[in-house]
């Protein structure tokens, strides 16, 4: 397809050669005017808080490690130490890092929506057959249940991590699991999903291939129910509720975020499910006393060429001419959700690119600076605001926003890593 040139005039030129570009978004508005218009609410955060809730004991039941959470999935909030943090924004601003890529269970963020979408089929599956509502949910880690979810598959398109936690959880619970991966899924995620029994259906093509794939496997197959990663309201809600997690950490660090010094979060983009749903979950928690960064490869940057042109025109970066081909393989997504892109195109300050070099140079220093075991798509938050901070590329040549002034907070968001393979991350330190 090739953009009409109104379309193309609102894309940056170096999003089309391929450069890394701070692009500010000239949608943004007062938070509570995006939330109002936004097709999800606080009322869904808090349905999603409730099935966390009653899942809690159920997921300890399943997963050993939950044990000392009591089956809470969630990460911790780590300080970068002032050098490394004073290397990214200067002086003397604190720099947090929200550790998703350490995860329980799956080791990245896509828990939050891949674990939170099948345990809430579990429980249609469960109460359609009369699993009532007060009833103990451990009850559905049976032999019996187990079972009874066996007569169901649950599938997924993916290129790697929502693959994995999708699969899991769904194999945990006794559910035929098919996940669909793209080119770019890396032979030991794939590995990994076999070992749990999981059907893995190998693509030639890229994530979006991948997705319309199981899509349309999913509907020839009765009983089975697909997690949607472009469309899915669940998904969403399940990322929108880490906003309250990280809320209390804040809160418990003696960070109290306002407009004038306010918390601005990075987070890595692929499809935009993930940084959609926690984007959405932090204005509801702090309207605009929060400022949301997203960040792509040069050479994927879908969510910006879709903000950029609007939701309501399916664009890819291909017509760009653009290859999305990147080391981030949880980035390489050549075309976003629209959906997201509708819900939260007033939300979003700013869409930063980052080059292939700079996430595994990000990767390999903070291993060694700060003993963070990522992968090269976990580090883009680091990268990025190490760019965007100093100002060396500005789409339109703007002055440094007000969100990265002095008195800001930082958040950077991991969102996988800690289950690389020993012999895959030695690779990614010597690259």
């Amino acid at each position: 397809m090739t953009l009409a040139a109104a379309d193309r005039a609102r894309v940056p030129a170096e999003v089309g050669i391929g450069r890394p570009v701070v692009w500010h978004n000239p949608a943004r508005v007062a938070s509570a005017d995006a939330l109002a218009a936004s097709p999800i609410g606080a009322a869904d955060v808090a349905r999603g808080h409730a099935l966390w809730a009653r899942c809690a004991p159920l997921l300890a039941t399943l997963f050993p490690e939950l044990a000392a959470s009591d089956g809470r999935i969630d990460s911790a909030l780590v300080a970068l130490d002032p050098p490394l943090a004073a290397t990214l924004v200067g002086g003397a601003q604190r720099v947090w890092v929200k550790t998703d890529h350490a995860l329980p269970v799956t080791g990245c963020i896509k828990a939050r929506g891949g674990v939170f979408e099948v345990l809430g089929f579990a429980l249609d599956v469960a109460t359609a057959a009369g699993f009532g509502r007060d009833a103990d949910v451990t009850q559905l880690a049976s032999p019996a249940w187990r079972a009874r979810f066996a007569r169901h598959a649950v599938l997924v398109g993916s290129t790697g991590n929502l693959g994995f936690s999708v699969g899991l959880v769904a194999r945990a619970l006794g559910f035929e699991a098919e996940v669909h991966l793209s080119r770019d899924a890396k032979a030991w995620k794939k590995d990994r999903l076999r070992a749990l029994g999981v059907r893995v259906v190998e693509h030639v093509g890229d994530y979006t291939m991948a997705v319309a794939a199981a899509r349309a496997r999913a509907a020839a197959t009765p009983g089975a129910h697909f997690v949607d990663d472009e469309t899915s309201r669940e998904l969403f809600v399940g990322y929108a509720t880490a906003a309250d997690a990280i809320a209390a950490q804040l809160d418990a660090a003696g960070v109290h975020p306002t407009p004038a010094a306010p918390l601005v979060v990075w987070l890595p983009c692929g499809v935009g499910g993930a940084p959609g749903g926690v984007t959405l979950g932090l204005a509801l928690r702090y309207g605009d006393a929060v400022r949301c960064v997203w960040v792509e490869p040069v050479r994927s940057p879908c969510m910006l060429l879709q903000l950029a042109v609007g939701a309501a025109t399916p664009v890819s970066v291909r017509d760009v001419g653009l290859d999305n081909v990147t080391v981030a393989d949880g980035l390489a997504v050549a075309e976003a959700s629209r959906f997201v892109a509708q819900t939260c195109a007033g939300l979003v300050d700013a869409v930063v690119t980052v080059d292939d070099a700079s996430l595994l140079a990000w990767v390999r220093r903070l291993w060694h600076e700060a003993g963070l075991r990522l992968e090269p798509a976990a580090a883009a938050g680091f990268a990025a605001c190490a760019q965007a901070v100093a100002g060396q590329r500005t789409s339109d040549r703007a002055p440094i926003p007000a969100w990265v002034a002095p008195g800001a907070v930082h958040v950077i968001w991991t969102t996988g890593g800690a289950l690389l393979p020993e012999a895959v991350f030695e690779a990614l330190l010597a690259a």
